[in-house]
């Protein structure tokens, strides 16, 4: 018989006793309260703002910032946890609270000063929706040719031009813009502001009408000789390309939260349906055909969440974690894929209509293979891991 080795190294999956309250609460109210608007929400495309108030209220919107700044104090795992819970019942949710915690939260807390922290930080965590602006129309994944720049002018830089695609932008008051500083230094001039939505020359464009996440709003953001204080440049100028790395970096792994729980979500769907669904004088569930069908993606779910939980404990361990992190969005995202197509299958006819819920699922599970980065930048990003190192 082999020997059996203690170990305080607990499985991926094991959660604290803290953890599962937090998890049980999360899901809880996504259930009862969340739930019954989604359909609405999705066919209006606006996200009610008396869930976004529950959200600051219960601390959501500001998990990692520190209870000297209004924040919860959590772990950035609790941040994974509560997109997963959130996204098993609406992904728009999910996005609203990634997109706080992981990006712009996140950037404030590691590269922020003392008084943006004091300043900002307070803000995002008692009622201010923050968003983050990279892209633009001519620069996707190639997000460094950007055409956004920042001249100095004084105590001020004046920005000028269009960010495109950027999530929360309706709700949010304060934005993370990057422009360039300095345009014959390549991505070495791009520079990372701090925006107040009132600021002058700063103006939310037009929304986007989505294929999916509807209720999460994706808008243009117009930047007309806009004055930002030089205080409010976030770490230094020229520091941007690896401010937006380093932290897309740790928004990947919330996208792939998103996708393990919108996989789930469709899923769960998907048994209690063919466990009511008769045909031939049985469940659809008696099937083998069916069975294997859910057996599978159960797999893939489990195997998904796996490299989800792998990828956040290093981060919060302070390990490498690019290529995990890589890893896990381009998985997670072809499996929520597969997922909700699935559930379409077996809810056969009705899947393909919009009085059933899994169709929102298909469609909203389309863009984790776009957004923070596309799937085939993510094979590029784990090739040059695994073929050049770290």
């Amino acid at each position: 018989m082999p020997e059996i080795i203690a170990t305080d190294r607990p499985p991926l999956t094991l959660l604290t006793e803290e953890e599962q309250l937090f998890v049980a609460s999360v899901r809880q109210f996504a259930r009862e309260r969340i739930q019954p608007l989604v359909r609405a929400m999705d066919e209006k495309g606006v996200f009610e703002k008396k869930l976004l108030d529950e959200f600051f209220r219960l601390g959501w919107m500001g998990i990692e910032i520190p209870e000297s700044y209004g924040g919860s104090g959590e772990s950035f795992f609790h941040c994974i946890l509560a997109i997963e819970e959130l996204s098993a019942v609406d992904p728009s949710a999910a996005a609203i609270v990634d997109v706080q915690n992981t990006l712009v939260n996140n950037a404030l807390l590691r590269w922020g000063n003392e008084d943006q922290k004091k300043r900002y930080l307070t803000m995002l965590a008692k009622d201010t929706v923050g968003s983050y602006a990279l892209s633009e129309a001519g620069s996707g994944s190639d997000a460094f040719s950007m055409a956004a720049v920042a001249r100095e002018d004084g105590d001020h830089f004046i920005l000028t031009g269009r960010k495109l695609w950027i999530t929360n932008a309706k709700e949010a008051g304060i934005f993370l813009v990057f422009a360039n500083a300095n345009p014959s230094a390549g991505y070495r001039g791009v520079t990372a502001f701090l925006i107040e939505r009132a600021f002058p020359g700063f103006e939310v464009g037009k929304k986007e009408d989505k294929l999916g996440i509807r209720s999460s709003s994706t808008c243009e953001l117009i930047l007309e000789d806009c004055r930002v204080p030089r205080e409010n440049v976030v770490g230094k100028v020229g520091e941007g390309y690896k401010i937006a790395m380093e932290t897309l970096n740790e928004g990947r792994i919330g996208i792939g939260a998103q996708m393990v729980g919108l996989a789930r979500g469709a899923l769960d769907h998907s048994i209690h349906y063919a466990k009511e669904r008769k045909q031939f004088g049985k469940p659809i569930s008696d099937f083998q055909g069916v069975q294997f069908q859910l057996a599978e993606i159960a797999t893939e779910i489990e195997a998904a969440r796996l490299t989800v939980y792998n990828a956040a404990r290093l981060r919060q361990a302070g390990q490498p974690f690019l290529k995990e992190a890589a890893m896990t969005k381009y998985f997670s995202s072809q499996v929520a894929e597969r997922a909700a197509s699935m559930a379409i299958e077996i809810f056969g006819g009705y899947g393909f209509t919009r009085d059933y819920p899994v169709e929102k699922y298909y469609r909203d599970a389309k863009i984790g293979k776009i957004y923070e980065g596309t799937s085939n930048m993510q094979l590029q990003t784990i090739a040059r891991a695994i073929l050049g190192g770290r």
